[in-house]
């Protein structure tokens, strides 16, 4: 008996899942083809970046004319978005179907995930709107002066390594540049890795980012079955990581409190609205959408770490691209050049006449996006426009960015490096979400000002002082994308030929 009850069992199960995987044929859309049980994610983590599978999958479902194609993470069927006007559609237009990201949060056993790019609903929105004063360009202009001084450190440190050889490995010395810049912006603390790699911060820095094939599957499984995974008490920050960033949160908070510090930073504004809160008695009428302590530690934590990474990673790619191109890092060191003699200094003001350093910028975040992957959820069942197909509530939606910006439609011959895309006259002519580097709509990344200030300053004072070339014997060419970080980065490092100017 209980054989047969193990057999029917194992037949429901096997048709059930058979009935998962004709989810889009069944309703007439265009699909890729999957198997169980990682249905379109075979490899990934592994062997292949999230990136290049869907790169792979938008290329097939492109030929279809379609505006969405079908796929399956694991056994969840998922809309993949093809045409660019169909996803400014969702990502603006049609916000209110689509406010929340497919991510996972565990606001019980895992406080620091309870983060900005991961809340939903109105504490998405409340908190989104008190925080946005903390990235306008007058509060960029207040910062200014602590990531240059950040960057006199990278300078004097970047000789240093130069009496070792010149060849320098700088993937790491842009994540400990930028470390140091967040650190002080986020937690006003000095952070000091570009003196001591194995300082605290950068050490669990390097540790978040550092995924193991089995971690990157369990932050997939997650988002896929977050009821599961929540009912499991499934938990992506490793335990050593939160007790730092906690501890860090509390000890500043602490500190100010009792020294009556005020800083023009993070912080200070967090601080700021968690006292508005009790003062306007927030604390005690709207629970469900007050900050936290875990909060404040959960917002400083993801801004610390989207905030570096993804900076110092642009700041790679770019260095790469223009060591292997060495006329147009001539370019890029003649527009400082030019700058600099009508300001004499690298002020705020001089460094957003470098337009040419702000074209590299965005043509190394096109053809390496740090985020590949934009994640949306269907919050109520929706028409698709000029269509009968009904995407279903709970159902996830994903803009494969990284074939976006490779997509010869956009950006012809999307292999080549050519800052000159970014011109104003080629910008005009292009449908403006084919590049999204830092999302869309109201959910774009509320910090991409600064990100793009820190690597601005960054490289400027980079090719500034110094000319970069290949170390061909350590680099490959393509380059080699690490299979399991959750951002595209350079896999083995970037090794480069230093020579001072």
């Amino acid at each position: 008996m209980w054989i047969n009850l193990l057999v029917l069992a194992l037949l429901l199960a096997i048709y059930w899942i058979r009935q998962r995987f004709a989810y889009w044929k069944k309703r007439g859309v265009p699909f890729v083809s999957a198997s169980f049980p990682h249905g379109n994610l075979a490899g990934v983590g592994k062997t292949r970046h999230i990136s290049q599978i869907l790169q792979s999958c938008y290329q097939q479902l492109k030929s279809s004319g379609r505006s969405f194609g079908g796929i399956y993470f694991f056994i969840n069927p998922v809309v993949l978005l093809i045409d660019a006007e169909f996803i400014k559609t969702v990502l603006v237009k049609d916000f209110s179907y689509f406010h929340d990201r497919n991510f996972y949060h565990n606001d019980r056993d895992d406080p620091l995930s309870r983060h900005l790019v991961a809340m939903e609903g109105s504490k998405w929105k409340n908190l989104r709107a008190k925080l946005t004063p903390t990235f306008t360009s007058g509060k960029m202009k207040m910062m200014f002066s602590t990531v240059t001084a950040v960057a006199e450190e990278f300078d004097r440190c970047m000789a240093n390594e130069l009496q070792g050889g010149s060849v320098v490995e700088m993937k790491d010395l842009l994540a400990r540049f930028t470390t140091d810049v967040i650190g002080s912006v986020a937690f006003g603390l000095e952070c000091n890795s570009l003196k001591d790699p194995e300082v605290k911060f950068r050490v669990m820095g390097r540790k978040v980012f550092q995924a193991s094939p089995y971690q990157a599957h369990k932050a997939f499984l997650s988002a896929q079955f977050p009821q599961i995974a929540r009912a499991l008490h499934v938990k992506l920050t490793q335990p050593d990581v939160e007790e730092f960033f906690m501890g860090v949160v509390k000890d500043t908070i602490e500190f100010r409190r009792s020294n009556n510090v005020q800083r023009n930073d993070f912080m200070t504004l967090l601080m700021k609205i968690m006292k508005e809160q009790v003062e306007h008695g927030e604390a005690e009428t709207d629970s469900k959408d007050q900050l936290t302590m875990d909060d404040i530690a959960a917002q400083a934590f993801v801004f610390f770490m989207a905030g570096f990474e993804t900076s110092s990673t642009a700041m790679s790619f770019c260095l790469y691209e223009l060591a292997l191109n060495q006329e147009l890092q001539d370019k890029a060191r003649e527009n400082i050049k030019e700058v600099m003699k009508k300001h004499n200094t690298i002020s705020y003001e001089a460094l957003y006449e470098m337009k040419y350093i702000e074209m590299c910028i965005n043509e190394s975040l096109r053809k390496y996006p740090p985020a590949t992957t934009i994640t949306r959820r269907v919050e109520q069942d929706y028409r698709v426009p000029g269509t009968d197909q009904i995407l279903q509530k709970g159902t996830m939606v994903a803009v494969p960015v990284y074939a976006l910006h490779h997509d010869p439609e956009h950006f012809l011959n999307p292999e080549r490096f050519d800052p000159e895309r970014f011109s104003a006259e080629q910008c005009e002519k292009r449908h403006p979400f084919a590049f999204l580097p830092f999302g869309g709509g109201p959910r774009i990344c509320i910090g991409l000002r600064f990100g793009m200030m820190l690597a601005r300053i960054g490289l400027v004072y980079l090719l500034k002082h110094f000319r970069f070339t290949l170390a061909s014997d350590k680099m490959s060419v393509p380059l080699q994308i690490s299979p399991a970080s959750p951002v595209l980065t350079i896999d083995g490092g970037l090794w480069l030929e230093v020579k001072r100017l």
